[in-house]
C-alpha cells in the first residue's frame, strides 16, 4: 500500500505556503461548497459519516463533538486550535504550519460557520516561532482575499481568526489548560464538567481540536465523508499522519491510511532498523504512550483498536524506534526528566508523586537504586493517575510503569551494580533474567 496524502499532497511544492500555490491546487473550494451549496446541518453530517476522530491524541469523534455546541446560544461562541505540538516525539503539526497553513484556516472557517462561532484562536507552541510567523501571513492572506472577516464569501458569515503564541508549557496541551492560558491565567487544567462546549473560552461555548483535525476537514467537505470514512476502518475512518523517528532509516512524517499494517510502513515505507540492526521495541504514540516490544508488534494495524489491544495508545502517532543496543533505563530516565519540568504543580498527587517517580528512576539510573524502588512505583502509580485533574498523572506514570514490566531485567542490573558500578554479591530478591523479563 503507497503512501496515501490527503493532508500531505503537494505539501513539498516550493512556495505551497502561500495562498496563490494553496489555491493552485483547490486550495478553499470546499470552503465555497460548504457555505454556498450546503447547511451548517449537511456539513455536520459529512463530518459524522467521515468517522474522523481528533488526531491530537484522545482520538474523541469530531462530529460528535461539533453536535455538542447550541449554534443558537446568544452571546459570542469560540473555536481553538490546538498547537501546542509539546509531546516528545511529536512534529507532524509543525510541518503542516510551516509549509501548508491554509488547510488549517480552512478547516477552521468550515467549522466555525457549521457551529455559529464567532471568532478562533490558534494557540501555538512558544518554542515554534517559524510556524507562528508562517500562520500569521497565511490569516494576512486569508483576510485580504475575504475568507476571514466580515461577511465571507458573500454569506453574511463572520469569522476573525488570531495566533497566540504560549510559553512552551507540555501541560497547556491539555485543552483547558490552554483556555486558561488564552485568558491570561496560569496554564492550570479545569475540572470537568462543565466542559468546554458549555463552558469553555472566557466562560462560553468553545470547540477545541488540533492541527492535524481541522486540516482534514476541507479535503472531507470537497470528497465526501463517505470517501474520506472508507480510506480507514470502519471505527477510524481516514487517514493519520505518523511522525517517524529514532534508530529508522528513513525518519520523517508520512501520511497512512488507518489500518495499515505495522509491518508495511515500518520496512517498506520507513526502510526499517537504521543500519541493520534489530528492533528492540517502539513508543507508538508519543512518549506519553506505552513502550511495545518488537515480538508485541507481529499482526498490528496502525489504527486506535489494534494499538490499543496491544495495550499501547496511537496517541499523536509519533513513533519512536528502538534499536537493540539502546539502554531502556536511560530513555526511562530521560522521559521522566521531562515530566518532572513539566508538572504544572496545581494537583497534590501529579506535583509530589512527580518528583517522586524521578527521584526514584534518577536513583536507580545513577547506580545507588534498590530492588524495593520498583515495586514503589508500581504502588505509587496507583495513588497518582486516578487522582489528577487532566491526564498527566496518567501519562508518566502509565509509560514508566511499562518500562519496568517489560524491561525489569535492565532496571535490576543498573541496581546490581550499585553505586560507581562496582557488583553487588549474590543474586538479588525478585531478579530475573533478560530472557525472564522480556516474555513475562
Amino acid at each position: 500500500m503507497a503512501e496515501k496524502k490527503v493532508i500531505l499532497d503537494h505539501i513539498d511544492d516550493v512556495g505551497e505556503q502561500a495562498l496563490a500555490a494553496y489555491q493552485a491546487h483547490g486550495g478553499y473550494k470546499a470552503l465555497e461548497k460548504a457555505m454556498k451549496q450546503m447547511t451548517p446541518a449537511q456539513i455536520l453530517e459529512e463530518i459524522k459519516v467521515s468517522n474522523l476522530r481528533g488526531r491530537g491524541g484522545a482520538g474523541f469523534p469530531a462530529g460528535i463533538k461539533w453536535g455538542f455546541i447550541n449554534r443558537e446560544a446568544p452571546g459570542p461562541k469560540y473555536l481553538i486550535c490546538n498547537a501546542d505540538e509539546g509531546e516528545p516525539g511529536t512534529f507532524k503539526d509543525r510541518k503542516i504550519m510551516t509549509s501548508k497553513p491554509h488547510i488549517i484556516i480552512e478547516g477552521m472557517v468550515i467549522a466555525a460557520y457549521c457551529m455559529g462561532l464567532d471568532a478562533g484562536y490558534i494557540y501555538i507552541r512558544g518554542e515554534f516561532y517559524e510556524p507562528y510567523l508562517a500562520m500569521d501571513k497565511a490569516i494576512e492572506e486569508a483576510y485580504a482575499k475575504g475568507y476571514l472577516g466580515k461577511n465571507i464569501l458573500g454569506t453574511g458569515f463572520n469569522f476573525d481568526l488570531y495566533t497566540y503564541l504560549g510559553a512552551g508549557a507540555y501541560i497547556c496541551g491539555d485543552e483547558t489548560a490552554l483556555m486558561n492560558s488564552l485568558e491570561g491565567k496560569r496554564g492550570y487544567p479545569r475540572l470537568k464538567p462543565p466542559f468546554p462546549a458549555q463552558f469553555g473560552l472566557y466562560g462560553r461555548p468553545t470547540t477545541v481540536h488540533n492541527v492535524e483535525t481541522f486540516s482534514a476537514v476541507a479535503p472531507i467537505i470537497e470528497n465526501g465523508g463517505k470517501w474520506y470514512a472508507e480510506l480507514g476502518t470502519p471505527k477510524s475512518g481516514g487517514t493519520k499522519l505518523f511522525g517517524i523517528s529514532g534508530h529508522v532509516e528513513k525518519p520523517g512524517v508520512y501520511e497512512l491510511n488507518l489500518g495499515t499494517p505495522w509491518k508495511e510502513f515500518f520496512e517498506d515505507i520507513a526502510g526499517g532498523v537504521k543500519g541493520g540492526k534489530k528492533l528492540k521495541a517502539i513508543i507508538p504514540g508519543g512518549s506519553s504512550t506505552p513502550v511495545l516490544l518488537a515480538e508485541e508488534l507481529d499482526g498490528m494495524l496502525l489504527d486506535y483498536e489494534s494499538i490499543q489491544a496491544k495495550g499501547s495508545m496511537l496517541g499523536t502517532g509519533a513513533v519512536i524506534v528502538f534499536d537493540e543496543t539502546t539502554d531502556m533505563v536511560k530513555v526511562a530516565y530521560r522521559a521522566m526528566k521531562f515530566y518532572a519540568h513539566e508538572s504544572c504543580g496545581q494537583c497534590t498527587p501529579c506535583r509530589e508523586g512527580c518528583d517522586w517517580y524521578y527521584d526514584i528512576i534518577s536513583r536507580i539510573y545513577h547506580g545507588e537504586g534498590r530492588v524495593e524502588d520498583l515495586d514503589r512505583l508500581e504502588d505509587l502509580g496507583k495513588y497518582i493517575g486516578p487522582n489528577t485533574i487532566c491526564a498527566f498523572g496518567d501519562a508518566f506514570v502509565t509509560p514508566t510503569l511499562a518500562f519496568i514490566r517489560k524491561f525489569r531485567g535492565e532496571f535490576l542490573e543498573y541496581i546490581r551494580k550499585g553505586k560507581y558500578g562496582q557488583e553487588t554479591t549474590g543474586a538479588l530478591p525478585g531478579s530475573q533474567t533478560k530472557s525472564e523479563v522480556s516474555h513475562a
